[in-house]
């Protein structure tokens, strides 16, 4: 850009709007894109941050009530406070706990012959497109003698009477993160398996003429920095798997849960906005949940620039 242009605000109107001529075959590709993603994020977005602030139960206009929502949220409601705990409980163990989980199975995959490597990823990855596999943990943890968990641990003799682990709120909670990890296989490890693939070997050879010495320090130094593409990309849908865990809960625990000791603040939105129509109080909630996907994505992302370092 010229440097009379960098100080005329006019002239770099004009130099951007050359650009984007000289370049309008490719915006006009790019077009179709943006336009969906404004009409089924951007827009959604901007309409349940307003809609936070109403009070709208679907048969009446909308009604302004301010913050009143939020309060209600952080001081009056007791069942969202216990769902904000479950909430976070899950994302902690099972957010990192999947996240982990996918790299290291995609890093032994990764060692083995192409053909084998095409059956284990398909194995692995099977779980999380298997719409049944809620019904299959159901009759692992029946809380009958009929129930396999039950009926093996009662043969071995370690209890005596069948234990409640969909309806004890001792058990809830880990039988749902066991299930949420067993399908944690989804796009980000198919994402790790291709970044460990593309990873050039020369890279490796070098690495040892520069004195790297085990698999570790090339891991460190070597794979991570060269996939951090494929490891964002996995710790985004770790983190908005972890913080949307709603299906997997009704189908075992039901809703609401005993004690509510399996309610998460997805399930607490879904009740507003589907069962209650209540839908200003369910958008103060998902606005509560983006926020907390935004700030869990910053810190992710901060710790990945420490990649390699």
């Amino acid at each position: 850009m010229p440097h009379n242009e960098k100080r005329n605000p006019q002239g770099k109107a004009a130099f951007v709007c050359r650009k984007l001529w000289r370049d309008r075959v490719s915006y006009a590709f790019l077009l179709p894109f943006a336009a969906v993603f404004i009409i089924f994020t951007v827009l959604p977005v901007i309409i349940s941050v307003y809609y936070s602030f109403t009070y709208n139960n679907i048969l009446e206009p909308a009604r302004f009530v301010g913050l009143e929502n939020y309060i209600r949220l952080f001081t009056r409601d007791n069942v969202f406070v216990t769902g904000l705990q479950n909430t976070l409980v899950f994302a902690l163990i099972t957010g990192p706990g999947g996240y982990i989980l996918s790299f290291a199975v995609a890093w032994l995959i990764n060692e083995l012959s192409p053909a084998l490597r095409t059956v284990y990823v398909l194995i692995f990855y099977s779980p999380s497109i298997a719409g049944s596999i809620y019904v299959i943990f159901g009759i692992l943890f029946s809380g009958d003698m009929y129930g396999y968990i039950n009926g093996m641990l009662m043969n071995m003799g370690f209890i005596s009477d069948p234990i409640e682990w969909l309806n004890d709120t001792h058990y809830i909670k880990l039988v749902i993160i066991i299930c949420v990890l067993w399908t944690s296989m989804g796009a980000g490890f198919l994402s790790f398996v291709a970044g460990f693939k593309n990873v050039d070997k020369q890279y490796y050879e070098a690495a040892a003429i520069d004195g790297l010495r085990n698999r570790w320090q090339e891991l460190w130094y070597v794979t991570l920095p060269m996939m951090k593409p494929q490891l964002m990309f996995g710790a985004i849908m770790s983190i908005s798997g972890a913080f949307s865990i709603h299906d997997v809960t009704l189908a075992l625990a039901g809703f609401p849960s005993a004690e509510y000791a399996a309610h998460t603040i997805v399930n607490h939105m879904w009740d507003y906005g589907y069962q209650r129509f209540e839908m200003g109080y369910a958008s103060a909630i998902a606005v509560v949940l983006f926020v907390m996907l935004l700030v869990s994505r910053r810190l992710v992302n901060l710790l990945l620039r420490r990649v390699g370092n």
